[in-house]
């Protein structure tokens, strides 16, 4: 009886904070949190990770010229219907924090290998999938892929710079087209590190972000307060972006409709959508959902959209 009473506490409680969020229909939530995406099927899988040249529909592992002597990596993924001498949008992901795990059985490693979003979003077609590290320096002065938060922003931004110059000059990367992807840490550092200086920011087209947003609560980490990250915000001159949640994203909408940046609401530019799951995890995008189908209708539309934005200098 006492774990009945627990659960229907919690239950009510979930209702109640609904109803305040202003949740259309709180027993979305209800049935979110009893619902676990573990039961629904897949139709994707990953690919293999291999240690080989890049070729289409091969997802490789790989280091960054001028990076050799470190530990720091990264994995590429061309899609399959790629070919030499053609364009193609990238989708540059970012992983949540390490060492995660809760009760619904959804495990975060940080690590590159173990991303899903831009698999997921493409279904492995028309687009370059970029999975980047964040870096961190070791004791010896080398540096790591940093599991946890930001490690070094700077040297972090660098990576990032060569590495999609790279992919931009080798494999017909589109520099007009380039939209920034994160679950959880990453869905963050859409804006905390994807705005986070006048150069970065210029790259992107459009971001997406599920799981937590930048500015919403305070993390363990210098100015992730919501002053500093209003001041992100304005880096982002009106570029869309996709905003989901597991349960509800509600919350984060809210914060987004508070704000005016030049008289123009930073929500106008975004799309939200709540994941009817209690899962903290991006494999909703390996199964056949409507929100999957919405997300992939986002980013062909903003994808369409970035060819008739100016040509980035």
């Amino acid at each position: 009886m006492n774990l009945i009473a627990s659960r229907i506490s919690a239950w009510a409680f979930s209702l109640l904070w609904a109803i305040a969020l202003g949740i259309q229909n709180p027993a979305d939530l209800l049935q979110a949190q009893t619902s676990n995406l573990r039961d629904v099927k897949r139709d994707l899988s990953l690919p293999p990770l291999l240690q080989e040249q890049p070729s289409p529909g091969k997802r490789v592992q790989q280091t960054t010229n001028g990076y050799d002597a470190t530990t720091v990596y990264h994995v590429l993924f061309l899609p399959h219907n790629w070919q030499p001498h053609r364009s193609y949008p990238i989708l540059v992901e970012y992983a949540g924090n390490g060492n995660y795990a809760n009760a619904l059985g959804d495990v975060s490693t940080g690590k590159p290998e173990d991303c899903r979003i831009g698999y997921g979003l493409s279904g492995g077609e028309d687009c370059i999938w970029l999975v980047l590290p964040y870096l961190k320096k070791k004791d010896g002065g080398s540096f790591e892929n940093c599991l946890q938060w930001w490690g070094d922003i700077a040297e972090t931004k660098r990576y990032c710079s060569n590495t999609i110059e790279e992919v931009c000059s080798l494999y017909g990367g589109d520099r007009q087209r380039i939209v920034l992807c994160g679950f959880s840490r990453g869905a963050i550092g859409c804006n905390y590190f994807g705005l986070h200086d006048d150069d970065i920011s210029e790259l992107w087209c459009a971001f997406f972000c599920h799981s937590h947003y930048d500015g919403v609560r305070s993390w363990p980490y210098s100015d992730s307060d919501r002053a500093s990250a209003i001041e992100r915000l304005k880096r982002l001159r009106g570029r869309p972006q996709w905003i989901s949640h597991e349960g509800s994203v509600a919350e984060i909408e809210t914060y987004l409709r508070q704000i005016e940046i030049d008289g123009v609401r930073v929500a106008d530019s975004c799309t939200f959508e709540t994941i009817p799951f209690a899962n903290h995890s991006a494999e909703w995008l390996f199964c056949d959902l409507p929100q999957r189908q919405q997300a992939r209708k986002w980013l062909r539309r903003v994808l369409a959209d970035a060819n008739t934005r100016p040509t980035k200098h």
